[in-house]
């Protein structure tokens, strides 16, 4: 690297029980933390939005704590989520962006929608550019993946962009490739589960996981036949439908808590309940994994999964039973949001790429013949 001077960087990640935030000087990670949030507390405000100064009071407590002045800081940037949505890159930050967030203009009410807000905060105090990286809505779907069997419905693209991407280019690093030549299935498997098709760069199909399409997983009920939701869900209020879809569906509906941990005491027990639901998730990825293999037309370099469930050896252990004829089988635990936040910052710092300006209106808004 020709620039040797050290650039510091401060990430926000709101989740929707913590904030996690990572001071970095240059690629070295300096102090990281993940801050719990009751959500009996979190219930008390009306909106995500609200949330804003009560969970600033944390942040601002714990640079207190850890004795770091970010005074001088270069980038400040914050989790990416609910404007419009835009293609895969790294954006300035500005009120057009921040009041699109705001008002959750992309149509997912999410709390990543939090990361750009708290950000400005800090921005506002010390300083350094304002950068949002990969929101939740990036959108680079194939034409044909955007249609529906309704006239004028589009099918949308809301998944963890941030993590699908920073693992695929993870590997195609330790590999020796170059992601932008390969065609990838990337899974992001946690409290949600998006199941991705990346062809030469783009992630052209994914499901939508906010929406409720897909795997059930540990907080949402996944995809149902449209007269099973109209048989069992039309007569329920519309707020209870919509926490089937984010927070209490798939395995806090089937048993009282979405503790992944919990229920996989009582599979490694031999519960027969609980292994046939646990199992019955790991059935949905593959069948979902499958699917993208054909949007690929069987071409496929790997299958790459990552997020919290990949801590269970018998998630990955499935998921290479059924699949592992289409294309090798490789597990990153855990996420690498943080390092895709930083990564993104440093490459715009460094003046490897200039910063992406939001546009104020979405990648698709229709094609000509809706006109």
């Amino acid at each position: 690297m020709s620039d040797q001077k050290t650039y510091r960087v401060f990430v926000l990640n709101p989740g929707s029980t913590s904030t996690k935030l990572e001071y970095f000087e240059n690629e070295k990670s300096i102090k990281k933390d993940n801050i719990f949030h009751d959500s009996t507390v979190l219930r008390n405000f009306d909106t995500i939005n609200a949330q804003l100064y009560y969970r600033m009071e944390y942040v601002r407590k714990w640079l207190a704590e850890n004795n770091i002045d970010l005074t001088g800081i270069d980038a400040i940037v914050g989790r990416g989520g609910a404007c419009y949505p835009v293609p895969s890159g790294t954006y300035e930050v500005d009120e057009r962006l921040l009041n699109d967030v705001r008002s959750a203009k992309g149509g997912v009410y999410h709390s990543s929608m939090l990361g750009i807000q708290m950000a400005k905060e800090l921005h506002d105090e010390f300083g350094g550019r304002l950068l949002m990286v990969d929101p939740i809505v990036v959108d680079e779907l194939q034409d044909v993946a955007r249609i529906t069997g309704v006239k004028g419905l589009y099918r949308t693209s809301a998944t963890h962009a941030l993590n699908l991407k920073a693992t695929a280019r993870e590997h195609a690093k330790r590999t020796g490739v170059k992601y932008k030549d390969m065609n990838y299935i990337v899974c992001h498997i946690d409290g949600g589960i998006t199941v991705t098709a990346h062809q030469k760069g783009r992630m052209i199909d994914a499901n939508d996981g906010s929406g409720g399409d897909g795997p059930f997983t540990p907080t949402r009920m996944g995809t149902m036949a449209v007269t099973d939701v109209i048989k069992f869900l039309f007569d329920k209020p519309l707020d209870e439908v919509r926490k089937l879809c984010q927070s209490t569906g798939g395995l806090s509906s089937w048993f009282g808590t979405s503790n992944s941990d919990t229920i996989h005491e009582l599979v490694e027990k031999g519960d027969p309940k609980a292994t046939l639901i646990w199992n019955a998730l790991i059935y949905q990825i593959t069948k979902l994994i499958g699917s993208m293999a054909c949007v690929l037309h069987g071409q496929v370099d790997a299958i790459i999964l990552t997020g919290g469930l990949m801590r269970f050896d018998d998630v990955l252990e499935g998921i290479k039973e059924a699949c592992s004829w289409i294309a090798p089988v490789f597990s990153y635990p855990g996420e690498l949001e943080h390092e895709a936040m930083r990564d993104g910052a440093l490459r715009v710092l460094r003046g490897e790429e200039e910063a992406l300006i939001y546009p104020g209106k979405p990648v698709f808004s229709g094609f000509d013949f809706d006109k």
